[in-house]
């Protein structure tokens, strides 16, 4: 039987995405929790720098496997684990769902992930309404051309009728907009997929308000 550990932390956009993965491929796992935030962040201690020297989360260990990198990880259990296929196989939709999931996953969520906006906040000496205001700015910046996307793709969820990578990673980062208070009334693409999405039980089980260290 295959042993699996995803070492996360419950808040984390990307440990957020494998854990829904995981969750509608139903496959069993261990969670280890890396606090980000307690005891000088679990993250830079050398035992976790040892297992991601990049000092970030997830980590996803599959039998003798180390995996980093959410989007890589899902597309690894994609490929090893068929059922529930989450990037299609037609080559259109493929590379429109990568693409899609890029533009949240790489181009909007990096700038507003938790070490940076602790050097907003520590280097550069912002106030927490600065951080708040720089945060909305950039998500707002990138759900404006992202609603104009899934205005030609989406159907029932982001890419059609069918579950896809985007939908991953759609979820988190619509909770962190939901945190730092973005009139998501701006994207109502956004704001119905993501709705259908969080009633799926696969999506509620991966939440991080039900994770162990929440």
């Amino acid at each position: 039987m295959t042993e699996r550990t995803l070492y996360g932390y419950w808040r984390s956009s990307a440990a957020y995405r494998v854990r829904i993965a995981l969750n509608l491929k139903k496959l069993d796992y261990q969670q280890v929790s890396v606090n980000l935030i307690k005891n000088g962040g679990e993250q830079h201690h050398a035992h976790y720098s040892a297992l991601n020297p990049s000092e970030l989360v997830p980590v996803l260990i599959d039998d003798n496997l180390k995996l980093t990198q959410s989007l890589s990880i899902i597309e690894y259990l994609d490929e090893q684990y068929p059922q529930c296929p989450l990037i299609p196989s037609e080559t259109e939709a493929k590379y429109r769902v990568k693409a899609l999931a890029q533009d949240i996953a790489i181009d909007i969520h990096p700038i507003n992930n938790l070490r940076i906006l602790q050097y907003l906040a520590g280097e550069l000496e912002l106030t927490d309404v600065k951080k708040a205001d720089w945060y909305r700015h950039w998500i707002e910046v990138g759900f404006h051309s992202l609603e104009k996307k899934l205005a030609q793709s989406s159907g029932h969820y982001c890419e059609g009728d069918s579950l896809s990578l985007v939908d991953l990673c759609l979820v988190p980062q619509v909770y962190n907009a939901n945190r730092f208070n973005v009139d998501m009334n701006a994207f109502p693409i956004i704001e119905r997929i993501n709705n259908t999405l969080t009633m799926h039980p696969a999506f509620i089980a991966a939440a991080p308000e039900n994770q162990p260290d929440a």
